[in-house]
């Protein structure tokens, strides 16, 4: 029904779960991606199931100067960029009385400041080519997906953080949609609900990730998993190629028309 060949993306947050999801939908689509994420090691993963025209770049997205090294080496090895999605990102839950200065600092770096600094690293490179390509009269739609979360939509217990940066990515999308629109870009969001990743798994105690060298606690007691799908008009969790098919459309031909929006992919899932 479409095809992506010819296309350049970039994906962050692609070592595993949605972003893997993602990337091996975009390549099965034809685009060539370039994937990213802190952990070297899932990341090789990653590209060992990609075709020869993806390639990688690990490294730490809420550093400064990583995004702009980021985008240039897309650009550069793959001739191009045409289709972003800053899917990088984890939890780093307490009640708010627990919640450090650090741990509110990190989710919106991660979550917001992050695909801020991606989108600002790609303006240039967006803003020259579109203007070239309308020069030669040709009109190149170029496609940016942000991911966010019902937890911005709709707040999350013990989510402080995380809440207030997937909040400030749904006001980055709906600007940059409004910015970037003279340039042929789409730019949307992707909310998601409860997707069964290492995030989201039945929590135990040794349920942990490890980021920049914090351990931290991940996943969601029983109890609470079983209440949100029995409140799901599903029934049931979502999944990371259920997650990545949502992504996929934003990414597509099919939503040329569509942008500034925010698609809730929960099966349902209101509070």
């Amino acid at each position: 029904m479409f095809t992506l060949t010819s296309k350049v993306a970039l994906v962050t947050g692609a070592g595993r779960g949605i972003g893997r999801a993602i990337a091996l939908q975009l390549s099965a689509a034809g685009a060539a991606v370039m994937i990213n994420d802190l952990d070297p090691v899932p990341l090789a993963e990653t590209l060992a199931l990609l075709p020869p025209n993806c390639a990688q770049r690990a490294g730490d997205v809420t550093d400064a100067a990583f995004p702009q090294k980021l985008v240039d080496q897309t650009v550069a090895q793959l001739g191009g960029l045409n289709i972003i999605v800053n899917n990088a990102g984890y939890t780093w839950d307490s009640v708010i009385q627990k919640t450090t200065d650090e741990q509110f600092q990190a989710m919106l770096d991660i979550h917001a400041v992050a695909p801020f600094r991606i989108l600002r690293a790609a303006s240039g490179f967006i803003r020259e080519t579109a203007k070239r390509e309308a020069a030669e009269g040709r009109r190149v739609s170029r496609k940016v997906v942000n991911i966010t979360s019902v937890a911005a939509t709709d707040g999350g217990a013990g989510q402080a953080g995380y809440s207030s940066g997937k909040s400030a990515v749904m006001g980055l999308t709906r600007t940059m949609a409004k910015e970037w629109g003279r340039y042929n870009v789409n730019v949307n969001a992707v909310g998601f609900g409860l997707i069964g990743t290492r995030l989201t798994q039945a929590w135990t105690e040794d349920s942990k990730i490890e980021v920049k060298g914090r351990e931290i606690k991940a996943g969601v007691r029983q109890e609470v998993l079983d209440q949100v799908i029995a409140a799901s008009p599903l029934g049931r969790v979502g999944t990371v190629e259920e997650a990545a098919g949502a992504v996929l459309f934003l990414c597509s031909p099919l939503s040329d028309f569509v942008t500034g929006e925010i698609l809730m992919c929960t099966g349902g899932l209101r509070s």
